[in-house]
């Protein structure tokens, strides 16, 4: 018997669901990435082909597009109350008296759980189908963030077949793991951003983003530890819920435990503050609670805690040093950091002798001097920062520290943009970027020169062979054996993958020139709706304002790379050079060349995003607002100003099936 695109696609679904719980929950894949990837192009194109079969709970449905400016408020199906903490031991005993006192009976069990240092979350699950995922708020009411909840793999869009559980309300807390946020800095130090102070304020920041692609784009995870609403499921205690929680399909934490008495609990508490710099997470601390849930309901809770748990909280290691001088670094995309230079000291295991005060705006909030004795500690166990100056060392002798107005390394004007605390350097061939730059501008993501690694770059760039990325196009035999030494075979290699560079097309080399804000998908877009460098060179800010995903931020930022005369030359060169300024086409692909097109109001077969990128894949351009020069709007359901505007102009309106006919058929319809 055939199988019919539902049967398969249903079958696809339950197969990626049983696939993403193994690597992101019990991290134990049991396929590769490719056959992972196969299995969800296969659904995509499934579902592409058939949208009246998509569903919200499909595992292509986690990045979808927010069209609100602001979360909308929602009621806990039980309000979250806070925990109340403590910093001692004695504290801890007397809460346990209290909890025997309540009982009426000595013969308590708990259950301990790491304290992770996040952001806590509601899961609303009705039918198995997660409806609703909120920040806690107010502890009564949250925002909703459900589209941003959906990007994280571990939280599982429908519960397993296996679960007695349904309807359901699950709280958990959102992080973000120790080597990832590490890996994430230091490619935000690389684009110019500012780095995150710590994983938690990584993690909050992150989730309530506008936009879901963000978000799915940075490494969140979570651990679900309570089962707050389980109406018509019998369970006992909260050991119960935790397992079947991770029946359901959620991640919990396995160095959750359960204790007798409170002697037990302590020892999980010490245990965990010699070991909890092993984890590849933040913890702050323990979280006590009595397991039997007849017990929990008869202890209740005051107006702010309940009366059945409580935080314990480990003290922040800080320390005292001196800074002995403040130094201005300069990154890849100019940015200008301070940092201090400290007398060492011994932190949470290693030495530290540097920290970076971030921007000239944090040192006047801070008021840091150079000489000044300042509290210093690791944020999140991790990065060295100036926590306050200690103004009562202040003996007159500290200096006041200004930032830079010029390039400290080549003395070019220090810039500072609008709506950013940092100042850049506007120079692109600035000695002090042109290591990074040029290394950048070889890698994969970009022009995917193999051989051109740092250390030959490195060379060159010290014995000024290469001063700009141009130059690398100079390059000759002579100039490679003679830097490094090369092998014949190994310079012959090298020469051939800077030669075949030249082909790889206008959306790498655009990624390649290391624009602040503009990454692989800005440049994708750029490349597909210009066609051409000199185009993009001819845009002013707001036209770039008006494409779909790009926005003010990275059309500023274009718009100031490309004015600079430097810039431009060092593009001239590299088309001089052979290298390849314009996007593929293929024939009959590009259909909507040229034309500008508008979307509003509900699709129902496919999302915003989906639209915005067949047309741009096409040639066409996709807005914002109406204007003289839109050719298209695209309406769904409610539609609203835009339709009526659209008519008074005289706009070409389609509605939703007249777009999906000329997506299908690749014309424009008569």
């Amino acid at each position: 018997m055939v199988e019919s695109a539902e049967e398969r696609i249903a079958k696809l679904r339950k197969e990626i669901r049983y696939h993403d719980r193994k690597y992101y929950v019990e991290d134990h894949p049991e396929i590769s990435d490719h056959e992972y990837d196969m299995l969800v192009k296969e659904l995509k194109e499934l579902e592409e082909r058939y949208p009246h079969l998509i569903t919200p709970d499909s595992p292509t449905q986690r990045v979808a597009p927010m069209d609100t400016e602001q979360f909308q408020a929602v009621e806990h199906k039980i309000p979250m109350l806070s925990l109340d903490n403590t910093y001692n031991h004695e504290e801890l005993r007397e809460f346990h008296q209290r909890v025997c006192k309540g009982l009426g009976t000595e013969d308590v069990e708990y259950v301990m759980e790491l304290k992770m240092d996040g952001l806590g979350v509601a899961l609303l699950y009705e039918n198995k189908v997660l409806q609703r995922g909120a920040t806690r708020g107010d502890g009564i009411k949250g925002e909703d963030i459900t589209a941003n909840l959906k990007t994280i793999h571990s939280i599982p869009l429908k519960l397993t077949d296996e679960t007695v559980l349904s309807n359901i309300e699950a709280r958990g807390e959102v992080y973000m793991p120790r080597d990832e946020f590490n890996a994430m800095n230091e490619e935000r130090l690389k684009e110019g951003e500012e780095p995150f102070a710590n994983p938690r304020n990584a993690a909050a920041g992150t989730v309530r983003q506008k936009d879901p692609k963000v978000v799915a784009q940075r490494p969140l995870d979570i651990f679900v530890y309570h089962l707050s609403h389980h109406p018509g499921v019998e369970l006992k205690t909260h050991w119960e819920c935790i397992k079947e929680l991770k029946r359901a399909g959620f991640r919990v934490s396995e160095n959750t435990a359960k204790v007798s008495g409170i002697e037990e609990a302590l020892g999980y508490i010490d245990h965990w503050e010699s070991k909890k710099n092993e984890l590849n997470y933040e913890i702050d601390g323990i979280v006590i609670k009595v397991n039997d849930l007849e017990q929990q309901e008869k202890l209740g809770a005051t107006s702010k805690h309940p009366r059945w748990a409580m935080a314990y909280k480990y003290p922040a290691v800080r320390k005292t040093t001196l800074i002995k001088k403040i130094e201005v670094q300069v990154g890849r995309t100019g940015k200008l950091t301070p940092v201090a230079i400290l007398e060492p000291i011994q932190l949470s295991g290693s030495t530290v002798s540097r920290a970076s005060l971030h921007n000239e705006d944090e040192i006047q909030r801070k008021d840091v001097r150079v000489g000044d004795t300042v509290l210093v500690e690791k944020a999140g166990e991790i990065i060295p920062q100036v926590v306050k100056v200690v103004t009562e060392k202040r003996d007159g002798t500290q200096k006041k520290f200004e930032m830079p107005r010029e390039c400290p390394v080549c003395g070019s004007k220090a810039a500072r943009l609008e709506e950013e605390v940092a100042r850049r350097c506007v120079n692109a061939q600035c000695p002090a970027q042109l290591k990074e730059r040029l290394e950048y501008w070889g890698s994969r993501d970009a022009m995917d020169i193999e051989g051109l690694g740092p250390k030959l770059l490195g060379k060159l760039v010290d014995k000024g062979a290469v001063k700009s990325i141009a130059d690398i196009y100079r390059l000759g035999k002579i100039q490679l054996v003679s830097v490094e030494r090369m092998a014949d075979k190994s310079t012959r290699n090298t020469l051939k993958a800077i030669e075949d560079s030249k082909e790889q097309g206008l959306a790498r080399v655009i990624q390649g020139l290391g624009i602040k804000h503009v990454g692989k998908r800005a440049a994708q877009i750029l490349a597909e709706n210009y066609g051409t460098m000199e185009r993009i060179m001819e845009a002013d800010k707001s036209e770039l304002e008006e494409i779909h995903e790009i926005g003010p931020k990275i059309a500023e930022s274009i718009v100031s790379f490309l004015e600079d005369e430097r810039n431009r030359k060092m593009i001239e060169r590299l088309r001089q050079a052979g290298v390849k300024m314009e996007a593929e086409m293929q024939e009959g692909e590009r259909f909507l060349e040229g034309k500008k097109f508008v979307l509003t109001g509900a699709l129902e077969g496919f999302t915003r995003d989906q639209a915005a990128e067949f047309i741009e894949k096409h040639g066409g351009r996709v807005t914002s607002s109406i204007s003289g020069s839109t050719d298209f709007l695209i309406i769904g359901e409610n539609p609203g100003s835009k339709l009526d505007k659209a008519k008074k102009q005289g706009t070409r309106i389609l509605d939703e099936e007249s777009f999906q006919r000329m997506m299908a058929e690749g014309h424009i319809p008569e």
